[in-house]
């Protein structure tokens, strides 16, 4: 393969072009390695016909969606989560009106609330509601009661994206439709299935990651939960993956860090970055296999 097609845009062949659609994976910071798959898929000149998302990866998918370049994205996290002064004041601003209020029914893990916490940190180019995204966006959530998997893709889209990163003894669950919702990572941690109907070519991005160590050592309690969490979730992967696959799946290298490392940002990208030219690799055979074909 010729590598100068790394970064000729593949918009440029025939109208018959195969349609593609991203589904971007849960996995808390690792999942800022997404903006690498954004940054290709721009760079190629690619426009998704359908995205869908949980938990990091809604909230990654909803800034494509909404007309967000990579570049845009990448530059918008640095500045924010990427940067602690920043963090610390706009947290700061998310402040108690009062002590009183602020002890009020005591301190519980688990009750910081996401959506107030996301107003203050996604940039303004995503919109108020899914009807005014540039391209069709599914929010994957897990229904805490129904046990079972809730796609979102109407109404608020910061509610929506709440939802769907409402990592558990972390931040509140959040309401939609009446049913409570967490996580949506816990069911549904690749949420490509979705889009495989809709597109020639499916691309998954899967940053769960699992624990990482040399097998002797003890976790604490709380790498343990999160740890526990990514064994399930690689178990629900696994389990998909033998039902249907996606054309394209890759994971970048970021197993290393740690679910909140947000302020981490920079190494994350930096570590991960080997994942663009994979997956414009993995998108011009997929183009070619489908161009060839009679």
């Amino acid at each position: 393969m010729n590598p100068a097609h790394l970064s000729a845009p593949l918009s440029s062949l025939p109208s018959a072009t195969p349609t593609v659609a991203v589904a971007f994976g849960g996995g808390g910071a690792r999942g800022l390695a997404h903006i690498h798959v954004i940054e290709a898929l721009d760079e190629l000149g690619i426009r998704p016909v359908a995205i869908s998302g949980a938990s990091i990866g809604a909230i990654m998918g909803a800034g494509m969606a909404a007309g967000m370049r990579g570049a845009d994205i990448r530059a918008h996290t640095l500045a924010t989560i990427g940067n602690r002064a920043n963090v610390v004041n706009r947290l700061w601003s998310l402040r108690p009106p009062s002590m009183k209020a602020a002890v009020t029914g005591g301190f519980r893990m688990g009750q910081f609330n996401l959506e107030r916490i996301l107003r203050v940190f996604l940039p303004e180019a995503i919109p108020e509601t899914f009807a005014d995204l540039q391209i069709p966006l599914m929010v994957s959530a897990t229904d805490y009661y129904g046990q079972c998997e809730k796609v979102i893709e109407e109404g608020e889209i910061i509610r929506a994206l709440a939802a769907s990163a409402a990592l558990p003894a972390i931040f509140m669950p959040v309401m939609i439709d009446g049913r409570v919702m967490i996580d949506g990572g816990v069911f549904d941690p690749v949420p490509y299935e979705e889009l495989l109907p809709l597109a020639d070519i499916v691309i998954g991005i899967d940053v769960v990651g699992g624990p990482e160590g040399d097998g002797t050592h003890i976790p604490n309690r709380i790498d343990s939960i999160f740890g526990a969490s990514q064994l399930m979730m690689q178990a629900n992967l696994a389990l998909k993956l033998k039902l249907a696959e996606p054309q394209i799946l890759l994971k970048p290298a970021v197993n290393r860090f740690r679910v909140l490392d947000f302020l981490k940002a920079s190494q994350v990208l930096a570590a991960s970055a080997a994942i663009k030219d994979d997956l414009k690799r993995a998108l011009e055979r997929e183009m070619e296999k489908r161009l060839r074909a009679p």
